[in-house]
């Protein structure tokens, strides 16, 4: 019998099981923790993604469940003046919004809206697939360690590795990979209760490019109070990273940690250091990626999401692409079979434009506007237009959603990746 083996129940593997479901391909997600629960901070969930989850059933109320659609994207330097501002979702043309979400709330609902519609089976937990074997017939075994310390074997036609950076499937298909790399910016994440700034529901990266704040809201605005959950990111590049070798994978930090860097970020319509010290607790991590590998597929096993291209979220691309990654695997499954054939096909398609976007995101992504602000005028100036005409602000921005698939023209006009009722 036909079965894909999904190993990792993130958002990745979540959007691919949702997605094969859908065209009538059996799935089992192996997933290493024992219970879901709803994990992270703010995510971006570009317009283009938002359109594969619309078309894989699920809806704006479902979304606004666990986030809020963005209106304005911004860059604004440390004198509190605009960069680069710019319309998002519906409000820029697009025919689908983007959502600003809480990751934890959109995977919670990505679980729950794939175990309602395949059963609670689908999702095994406490098992996390250590590693594979080809098989005589084209097809794969993977090695499955289980919570007790046990093991076991499952037979598929094929295994998707969605195990997100640390990714096991990928450490036996590149056994000579790099280890992972990090640049020397450090990022604090955390959220408070507060009133969102500008449209009530902007994107906003203020500061320099070596070091910043992301701000934007990721719930709608309290109706009595206009207090909205506000995702935050502190950043700051350190200038010998050796000298932080410390530093923690996503490891809860007090806020004076890091509160002090920005204790003269005040401006008439924000107060950083109020905003950065009204959250409860704060998480610490380098930002990293990996380097980009040549293919990510061995015979019937192929790599998606972090696991394929973990990248510097820079550019919000990370989850996006994601799912863009389990629609383009469908796809090729409704071109190819379920075949190895596909998964070919699928590396053929994404592997070398994604490599590309990781680069560019590890070369600052959107925020390279900052990198040419600082080259030209050491970060300082009166008028922007003077240090970076418009045009040219706005062909860069445009290259870059190029580059990331959110072209806007391109993206109204393009077809569905899975047309309505196909079926494998």
């Amino acid at each position: 019998m036909t079965r894909v083996l999904i190993a990792g129940g993130g958002i990745g593997g979540l959007a691919l099981a949702l997605t094969l479901h859908q065209i009538g391909v059996p799935c089992t997600v192996f997933e290493s923790v024992s219970s879901l629960r709803p994990l992270g901070v703010g995510i971006n969930i570009q317009p283009n993604a938002v359109r594969e989850l619309f078309d894989m059933g699920l809806t704006a109320d479902d979304l606004d469940r666990v986030g809020v659609p963005a209106r304005e994207w911004a860059m604004v330097g440390l004198n509190g003046q605009d960069i680069h501002a710019e319309s998002r979702g519906l409000e820029a043309g697009y025919n689908w919004p983007q959502y600003a979400m809480h990751r934890g709330a959109f995977h919670m609902l990505l679980a729950q809206v794939f175990q309602d519609r395949a059963g609670k089976d689908a999702i095994r937990l406490g098992a996390r697939v250590t590693g594979y074997e080809h098989k005589p017939d084209g097809t794969v075994t993977a090695q499955i360690e289980h919570a007790d310390g046990s093991m076991s074997r499952e037979d598929g036609t094929l295994l998707i590795g969605a195990d997100g950076i640390h990714s096991r499937v990928r450490a036996q298909m590149h056994p000579d990979q790099p280890p992972i790399h990090w640049g020397g910016a450090v990022m604090w994440r955390g959220t408070t209760l507060a009133k969102p700034i500008r449209t009530g529901s902007s994107f906003v990266g203020l500061g320099t490019h070596r070091q910043r704040m992301v701000i934007y809201p990721i719930s709608h605005p309290d109706p009595d109070t206009g207090l909205a959950l506000i995702n935050w990111i502190a950043e700051v590049t350190m200038d010998d990273p050796s000298k932080r070798a410390d530093i923690g994978w996503f490891r809860e930090v007090p806020i004076s940690d890091f509160a002090h860097h920005f204790d003269d970020w005040v401006y008439d319509w924000l107060d950083v250091p109020a905003l950065i010290r009204g959250s409860d607790i704060a998480f610490e991590n380098p930002m990293i990626d990996r380097d980009p590998v040549p293919t990510w597929v061995d015979g019937p096993v192929a790599l998606m999401g972090d696991a394929a291209h973990a990248m510097y979220p820079t550019g919000s691309n990370g989850a996006s692409q994601a799912v863009i990654d389990a629609r383009t695997l469908g796809a090729a499954f409704l071109a190819h079979g379920v075949t190895p054939q596909a998964l070919a096909a699928y590396d053929a398609q994404l592997c070398g434009p994604v490599s590309d976007l990781i680069l560019r995101n590890r070369g600052a992504g959107p925020f390279g506007l900052l990198n040419m602000l600082n080259e030209r005028s050491g970060g300082v100036y009166n008028d922007i237009d003077a240090v970076i005409p418009p045009a040219e602000r706005q062909d860069f921005m445009a290259k870059y959603k190029a580059a990331a698939g959110f072209a806007i023209e391109t993206l109204n006009a393009a077809p569905p990746t899975i047309a309505p009722g196909a079926r494998v």
